[in-house]
């Protein structure tokens, strides 16, 4: 757990003592920029502006939250379910299931003062860019790690410029089907994430990646710094010690091109699951 932020007599009396602030007086009821949520406690990310949204009932309501940044408990008075920072236990508010406000039928109900807001290009987060067969399955898997705050399709490795889709799949590109993913360091670290990379896709196969055959769909690491190259080599050598054949490779990270926005969370918005990809624990 990284430091615990000082807070006012009015902060405590939300956060530690579990009261609630007054309705429609919380600086971000009414607010709607775009970046993310952090506790006012300990800088955890809680919740992306895009799963914000009005409920008129007073408080900040969100339908989503960051994977593995909530832990609900059910409240002393027995009825409602707390919400609370699972890093370091500030309370937020309240969830609320099955009122139909949104297609995702939940809302956190969050109290501002338990909360900062950060611009996007302010916020302290970590990337890591994947390759590992079609990146629909990919980024299906990856977004559901604690910690995880975003992650975006596109296309890395090659030398055309802002390619299409379509421009991939000539194979002259020379791109690769990517994911970059932005995680919390705070909830979870590079080795976390590159673990769950391997556990996802099967990294012997040097074709593609099950009936996804061509370069596009290699399994490729994109490092951003050296730090990254080392840490994945150390996985890769961990897996061969158990007697993997490695075809993973790892290559310096270029230019992220983001792909179509049809490409965006395909399985999510097609209410399908993957047909390629599945979880295969190795660690």
């Amino acid at each position: 757990m990284k430091k615990i932020n000082k807070l006012t007599t009015e902060e405590e009396e939300v956060i530690i003592h579990k009261h609630t602030e007054a309705p429609f007086s919380g600086k971000y009821n009414d607010f709607f920029s775009q970046g993310y949520y952090t506790c006012k406690r300990c800088n955890l990310v809680l919740y992306r502006s895009k799963d914000k949204f009005r409920s008129n009932c007073g408080w900040p309501s969100f339908d989503d939250s960051v994977q593995g940044a909530i832990k609900e408990v059910l409240d002393s008075d027995g009825n409602r379910v707390e919400i609370l920072c699972s890093n370091c236990n500030a309370h937020l508010g309240h969830v609320f299931i099955g009122e139909r406000l949104t297609t995702k039928n939940k809302r956190y109900c969050v109290n501002s003062i338990s909360m900062n807001f950060v611009l996007r290009d302010e916020i302290k987060l970590e990337k890591a860019i994947f390759a590992g067969g079609c990146f629909w399955g990919v980024q299906y898997y990856l977004k559901q790690l604690p910690g995880v705050i975003e992650t975006t399709v596109g296309y890395t490795g090659g030398t055309k410029e802002n390619p299409s889709y379509e421009d991939v799949l000539t194979h002259k590109t020379g791109h690769v089907e990517t994911v970059e993913v932005l995680f919390d360091p705070i909830k979870t670290n590079y080795e976390e994430v590159a673990k769950r990379f391997f556990e996802i896709h099967d990294p012997t196969q040097n074709d593609g990646q099950g009936p996804d055959i061509g370069n596009e769909y290699l399994s490729v690491i994109f490092y951003v710094d050296d730090n990254q190259k080392m840490i994945a080599q150390k996985l890769i050598n961990q897996l061969i010690e158990k007697g993997y054949k490695i075809s993973t490779t790892l290559r310096k990270a270029n230019k992220f091109y983001i792909a179509e926005n049809y490409h965006q969370e395909y399985y999510e918005k097609n209410k399908s699951a993957p047909y390629c990809h599945k979880y295969t624990k190795r660690f």
